[in-house]
């Protein structure tokens, strides 16, 4: 990672219009450039509607290739802009395995890296086991950092963020940031202080990563109302929060609830300072934390 890095996070609406949504996260990628951000962190499936909402088999045929044609756009558009820009994709990997991707795309490299989300949820109003495979672990696989211009990423997505295991992996693989592109938001009928206390979790949950592993915390949410197309559900609030916290957890920018673009400089000697007076990764008791690949203790 460099002395010092402006980083940045495209919070936008999103339609199943792709060539729309697309033109809204160039928008945001080239004001944050011309701002001077050299990496851009875009939401999770930012070419489409969330479609988790049901169960649609019609819905695959949104899905792409890995260098398929959003990945090539981010690809023309990071290359013009001379920067980073950390996208999502439904990957149509084979017929009948699909992923939902993180494509990174570094300058004039073009495509660098990719991570597909290994946590999957299925809750009412997110019904992703449906839809994506989880990514392939082991080693270079799974929670494996990316290698860029910029440092090395530590992407993650959404349902990965409530996850320490998922952070600590790629902190001790040498990440300088975690990424977090993201898509959540409550159901219109909770009260108001069930909302709060959602929302509280999960600006709460990534901000204890960046505390544990004394790194910086990228997440990147949407926002705006899309309703449930089977018309079973009431459709979801995505409520934005996007923002970007440093090393000890501490908020640097964080965004509303509407369209809007966050940036924040960097830098490496901020994490290399924290370590050492909260020495987490000299203290740990890898010799007494086998039991963590157990699914549960039945003591």
């Amino acid at each position: 990672m460099k002395e010092s890095i402006e980083v940045g996070i495209v919070q936008q609406k999103a339609w199943n219009d792709k060539p729309r949504s697309l033109a809204e996260s160039e928008r945001g990628i080239r004001a944050l450039a011309a701002r001077g951000a050299r990496l851009v962190l875009l939401q999770e499936l930012h070419a489409t509607r969330y479609f988790c909402q049901c169960e649609d088999t019609d819905v695959f045929d949104l899905a792409e290739p890995l260098e398929g044609p959003t990945t090539q756009f981010l690809s023309e558009l990071a290359k013009e802009l001379d920067i980073v820009i950390v996208g999502s994709i439904f990957e149509r990997r084979a017929p009948g395995l699909y992923h939902n991707t993180a494509v990174v795309l570094d300058t004039s490299f073009g495509l660098v890296g990719t991570y597909r989300k290994m946590h999957i949820p299925d809750d009412p109003g997110f019904y992703e086991k449906f839809y994506f495979t989880p990514g392939d672990a082991g080693r270079g696989k799974g929670f494996t950092p990316i290698d860029t211009s910029v440092g090395r990423l530590g992407v993650l997505v959404c349902w990965d963020q409530w996850y320490p295991e998922a952070a600590r992996l790629m902190a001790l693989a040498g990440a300088d940031m975690l990424l977090y592109p993201t898509a959540i938001g409550w159901d219109p009928r909770d009260e108001q202080d069930e909302k709060q206390r959602q929302k509280d979790a999960w600006t709460l949950i990534q901000r204890s990563h960046a505390v544990a592993n004394g790194i910086p915390v990228l997440a990147a949410n949407r926002v705006g109302h899309e309703e449930d197309p089977s018309q079973v559900g009431s459709g979801i609030d995505f409520w934005g929060g996007s923002f970007i916290a440093g090393a000890q957890g501490e908020i640097l920018a964080l965004a509303g609830e509407e369209t809007e673009e966050l940036l924040v400089t960097l830098s490496p000697t901020r994490s290399e300072q924290v370590r050492r007076i909260w020495p987490y990764l000299r203290d740990r008791r890898i010799d007494a934390y086998a039991e963590i690949t157990e699914r549960y203790l039945d003591r």
